[in-house]
């Protein structure tokens, strides 16, 4: 049984997940820190969120750019996307205005993607499937 992933959505994902537990965490669960658990403002986890959208939107934009639709501009929106990302690791008192221009890029990037692949129509589409197997 194979398993169908599309990438573009499971990077949205991903960029909203990350974007929800930036934004909303802190605000719902700011009494986690009574039970000794320090995920809202545990960098480890911060950077591993950030690694995980990278990889995961590099992939989906790399193969929809080499494989469809050979567009750079959501390669490049993503990247000044993940630019904010670990630059708001890095002037933490400047979060929340890096915040969100970067969830705006990586999300922008992901949705451009997924259009310009809808978009592109060609005669080999047996080799050019959006999805890859798993």
């Amino acid at each position: 049984m194979s398993i169908k992933v599309n990438w573009d959505a499971f990077g949205i994902a991903t960029s909203l997940a990350c974007a929800i537990h930036c934004a909303i965490l802190p605000l719902v669960l700011t009494s986690l820190p009574l039970f000794g658990v320090e995920i809202i403002e545990n960098r480890w986890f911060e950077y591993l969120m950030i690694g995980i959208a990278f990889c995961v939107g590099s992939y989906a934009l790399y193969h929809g750019r080499k494989k469809h639709h050979h567009s750079w501009l959501p390669l490049v929106l993503f990247s000044i996307g993940m630019v904010f990302l670990v630059t708001k690791m890095i002037f933490h008192a400047l979060q929340l205005w890096l915040l969100v221009p970067a969830v705006i890029l990586i999300v922008t990037a992901h949705f451009l993607n997924y259009k310009l692949c809808r978009v592109h129509n060609h005669a080999h589409a047996d080799d050019c499937s959006h999805e890859s197997v798993i």
